[in-house]
């Protein structure tokens, strides 16, 4: 025992000095595309979400995660502007006609995406690519106004995304690449304006930490009015609110996700070993024996020697008329032709050995001194009964 607590000691030291080491090596960049409102990395889009005040001064900002139907639908009445960023956008029928209607009032949706699908992509025949034809592409505004002497550069391939198909009779080219194809387009809808681009990834950390970037996304969001609510929409990302549970941090970074891991496996080899037996064996212990058989022997043996075959009948016509009452609510004060009838009716014994049997407890009654023929005699006449009635 004192062996095993010296090895699980230097298990534990081993284990904490491993955590250590892992808790301070350097996090590797995660270049994960996620989109998420509150990631930090490089394709997250924590700035543009928290400076969404300085781009809407006044603005309160607004998270929703149903889906468009149901947010304009139920949730949305107050007029304001809806921005949607996310890896790809499926916007079904309903969702379409709800989201017209609150263009239509007014309002601004931005929607910019690396894919469209749904009823959104076929009805303003939406359609994306991407840029092969070497390096990263350039942007720049077609408004005179906006449109800068040098283009925008942007590295890493977020710029190269483009719209290769959309309805040219219903949008307007608000931006362009270095080989002439569009990535943010306007459609209009009564009084507001819907607009879709095809490089989410300049709205993400990684381009607004550079002034292109930053001047870039603040001039494409310009195009959307000044309105006192601004809207995040959470559902065609798929975010998920954030773990809340104590172990949110374990899991957050695979060193420790492991760790745990590997303590958890441990802990379960350790009960696994811990279940073997290190008492002295115990010694099996005999049952008790039955001594009923004994008991019954020795009692009979006790009335055979004492030959008192009176008071061995009284007792068994006791216990059978007490059955009698027990067992059947029949009255046994009066042995009478009733009685008898009431054996037969009721306890379902033959007419015959109703009668014999009443006729024999009556004469053993009478009887001061019973031979041994008498009452074996009496012993099959209740035997008899108990089978019959059974």
């Amino acid at each position: 025992m004192k062996d095993f607590k010296i090895y699980l000691s230097i298990a534990c030291a081993l284990m904490l000095v491993y955590l250590i080491a892992q808790y301070n090596k350097p996090t590797p960049v995660n270049w994960s595309q996620t989109y998420y409102y509150n990631d930090k990395i490089p394709f997250g889009t924590y700035i543009v979400y928290h400076r969404l005040a300085d781009l809407f001064p006044g603005a309160h900002v607004v998270k929703t995660n149903g889906s468009i139907y149901r947010t304009f639908h139920d949730s949305i009445s107050a007029p304001g502007n809806y921005l949607v960023i996310a890896r790809s956008v499926d916007i079904n029928k309903d969702d379409f006609n709800e989201m017209v209607k609150y263009i239509k009032a007014g309002n601004a949706v931005f929607i910019s995406s690396l894919t469209f699908k749904g009823f959104l992509a076929d009805t303003l025949k939406l359609s994306t690519d991407y840029e092969y034809k070497g390096g990263n592409t350039k942007l720049n505004f077609t408004n005179s106004k906006l449109k800068q002497p040098d283009d925008y550069a942007f590295d890493n391939g977020i710029s190269n995304h483009y719209f290769s198909g959309f309805d040219t009779a219903k949008a307007t080219v608000i931006c362009k690449n270095n080989f002439g194809n569009s990535n943010l387009l306007c459609f209009k809808f009564g009084k507001g304006s819907l607009y879709v681009c095809a490089t989410p990834g300049i709205f993400t950390n990684y381009s607004l930490l550079s002034n292109q970037g930053a001047d870039y996304a603040s001039k494409a969001m310009s195009y959307m009015p000044v309105t006192r609510n601004v809207y995040w929409d959470e559902f065609q990302n798929g975010d998920i609110a954030e773990d809340e549970s104590p172990m949110r941090v374990f899991f957050s970074h695979p060193s420790l996700q492991w760790a745990y891991y590997i303590s958890l496996c441990g802990i379960i080899i350790f009960v696994l070993f811990e279940m073997k037996r290190r008492q002295r064996i115990i010694p099996v212990i005999e049952p008790l024996n039955n001594s009923t058989l004994d008991f019954v022997n020795v009692v009979g043996q006790v009335y055979y020697e004492k030959r008192d075959n009176a008071n061995i009948a009284h007792k068994k016509i006791l216990y059978l008329l007490e059955h009698l009452r027990d067992e059947y609510q029949v009255r046994t004060n009066k042995l009478d032709a009733e009685f008898i009838e009431k054996l037969q009716t009721k306890v379902g014994v033959e007419a015959s050995l109703a009668k014999n049997l009443v006729n024999f407890i009556q004469y053993i009654a009478d009887q001061k001194y019973i031979s041994d023929h008498d009452l074996i005699n009496l012993n099959k006449l209740i035997e008899q009964f108990y089978i019959q009635s059974a």
